[in-house]
């Protein structure tokens, strides 16, 4: 576990990141760097090895946020029960992480996941396209091993 303010450091060991750590007064609120991961105050940083944003679903995000006199916000990617095939996306737009969430930065945007759906989305893209019928946000999920022919579920 680690060590309190003012107490003797002790090590902590993540059973899936064997990298150690310890505690220093000087990262209270900065964080600590696991391999590829950031412990945050709350919150763990990730990278586009979970979730990519491309340039559709960034260009349309911002333009969102905009008009929403917005500068900040993320956009929460979540998998819940539901759909023809077992599981779909849920998603929202929020003023950023909550406790124990993963934020990814892609191509400008925020992006945060719950730790469970990110079991789901990792490797995943997400896109937009304006098209009239197949138009809106559409995710890559390599995991997915069905999806329904309407494309707003799958079963991993």
């Amino acid at each position: 576990m680690v060590g309190e303010k003012g107490k003797e450091p002790r090590e902590a060991r993540f059973e899936k990141w064997p990298v150690l750590f310890q505690w220093d007064q000087g990262l209270q609120g900065a964080g600590v760097e696991i391999g590829s991961l950031v412990l945050k105050a709350g919150y763990t940083v990730g990278n586009e090895k979970l979730v990519k944003v491309l340039d559709g679903a960034s260009g349309h995000l911002l333009g969102l946020w905009r008009k929403q006199g917005k500068d900040d916000g993320a956009l929460r990617i979540a998998v819940v029960g539901g759909g023809c095939s077992g599981l779909q996306y849920q998603m929202d737009l929020v003023d950023g992480p909550r406790d124990r969430d993963i934020m990814v930065e892609s191509n400008g945007v925020k992006v945060v996941v719950d730790p469970k759906s990110a079991l789901f989305v990792s490797g995943s893209e997400l896109d937009y396209s304006d098209d009239l019928q197949q138009g809106g946000f559409k995710v890559s999920n390599p995991n997915a091993v069905v999806t329904c022919s309407c494309g707003e579920s799958f079963a991993a």
